[in-house]
């Protein structure tokens, strides 16, 4: 079994607990709200918008992508959950119909494990005498289901559309603030910036990784896409007649 680098053995670290299988929402949801908004000002600041219609470029932005975000993993979420229900009650199906296939699955499953032997047929023949565990044994093995990790599709909506929208204020509130489209997007950047960084190395609370670097991989590829974008809006405003 592979030991993490700079483990402690005397010291017992806990898991990340029950928001573990809503990280990608989150991470996804301020991300993307961080990185399309301030990709969308940059393009229109580019393309020779005024602040005002810069301003309002990025509310609209912002709340299509938050409305858009929720949805979208809400009926995701969803409709995994329902692929996952009918899924269990097939495999009870089967556990009546079935059951010595189903032993051979599981047999077959553990096996591939690392069990073998009298082991391996202890293993079974117990898990085979109780038919929830039986159950949640097949489920857990053909099709990854454990209900600790469940997903709500409506805490999933609620995390990725309302940490979307948190996400895309660093690059509207200057715009709001401030008369100077340059000025304005040279704070965008900043703000943005430090909220990609800051993403980045707060992940690594969960993936052990260096915040150092995972900061800077987050910043470098929201401020790449940044530039690409406002030469994009120059390009077009030099090119399309007014």
């Amino acid at each position: 079994m592979a030991r993490r680098k700079n483990s402690n053995p005397d010291e017992y670290q806990t898991h990340v607990g029950a928001t573990r299988q809503y990280m990608r929402d989150i991470i996804l949801g301020v991300n993307d709200g961080l990185v399309s908004t301030f990709l969308l000002v940059s393009g229109v600041v580019g393309g020779g918008l005024t602040t005002t219609q810069v301003l309002l470029t990025g509310i609209s932005g912002a709340l299509a992508g938050m409305i858009s975000m929720a949805i979208g993993e809400y009926l995701a979420t969803k409709s995994q959950e329902e692929v996952f229900e009918a899924e269990m009650e097939l495999e009870a199906e089967h556990l009546i119909y079935h059951r010595q296939r189903e032993k051979d699955q599981l047999a077959d499953m553990l096996g591939a494990m690392g069990l073998e032997g009298d082991d391996l047929a202890t293993v079974v023949d117990i898990i085979d005498s109780n038919d929830t565990a039986m159950l949640n044994m097949q489920g857990a093995l053909e099709f990854g289901i454990v209900d600790s990790e469940r997903r709500s599709p409506f805490a999933a909506a609620f995390a990725s559309g309302f940490l979307f929208l948190a996400g895309a204020l660093p690059s509207i509130i200057p715009f709001a603030i401030l008369e100077s489209t340059s000025a304005a997007l040279i704070v965008a950047a900043v703000l943005s910036g430090i909220g990609l960084f800051t993403v980045g190395a707060l992940k690594t609370v969960s993936t052990k990784k260096s915040p150092i670097l995972s900061g800077a991989e987050n910043l470098g590829m929201g401020l790449l896409g940044g530039v690409l974008a406002y030469f994009v809006g120059v390009l077009f405003e030099s090119s399309i007649p007014s």
